[in-house]
């Protein structure tokens, strides 16, 4: 059978071309007026994930390289 793909794990997690794993920062729906700008700034940044989570990505997302 066709594996099918993780649609939560889809919405949140991208697989760049060269095959980077790429989440967005977490915390980032309210209460960011009382963090400080430095944080604020750093939560709107990208994070690219470790070797070991990548290998669990390729399980949830088919399409993976």
């Amino acid at each position: 059978m066709k594996q099918k793909t993780h649609k939560a794990v889809s919405k949140r997690i991208k697989v760049t071309k060269n095959g980077k794993v790429i989440k967005r920062k977490a915390g980032q729906d309210h209460f960011n007026s009382r963090e400080t700008g430095k944080v604020r700034r750093n939560k709107r940044s990208d994070v690219k994930l470790g070797k070991q989570v990548k290998k669990a990505i390729k399980t949830f997302l088919p399409y993976s390289k």
